[in-house]
């Protein structure tokens, strides 16, 4: 069923950007863009307490953002898709007011014009 397929794709996509929405979780994940690290040296860069934060980095783990290990007493996170990064840019420049990217490729711009 390639339209179910399709429909699996928009969904994950949506786990991931809902995931992003919160102030703390994205800090938590351009926390990240430098390394892995552990919750212990995450919790003083996002406001909340520690059973707070680990709650905002399991939402990020259970929608893949994120993956996560134990190395002794410690548990560390680390970006599993560090693309995500890549549109802090664009999305800064659309923040500004200017145009924040141009189309995708083979897409064209739809005006609408009034009747």
């Amino acid at each position: 069923m390639k339209g179910g397929r399709a429909v699996d794709a928009v969904a994950a996509r949506a786990r991931i950007f809902k995931a992003l929405g919160h102030p703390v979780r994205l800090a938590l994940v351009m926390r990240l863009a430098a390394g892995a690290r552990c919750v212990c040296e995450l919790v003083p860069c996002v406001p909340g307490r520690q059973a707070t934060v680990s709650r905002h980095l399991a939402v990020l783990v259970n929608a893949g953002v994120l993956r996560r290990w134990r190395e002794g007493t410690r548990m560390m996170y680390v970006l599993a898709v560090p693309c995500l990064l890549d549109a802090l840019p664009c999305i800064d420049r659309a923040l500004k007011g200017k145009r924040a990217c141009a189309p995708a490729a083979g897409r064209r711009r739809q005006v609408r014009r009034g009747t």
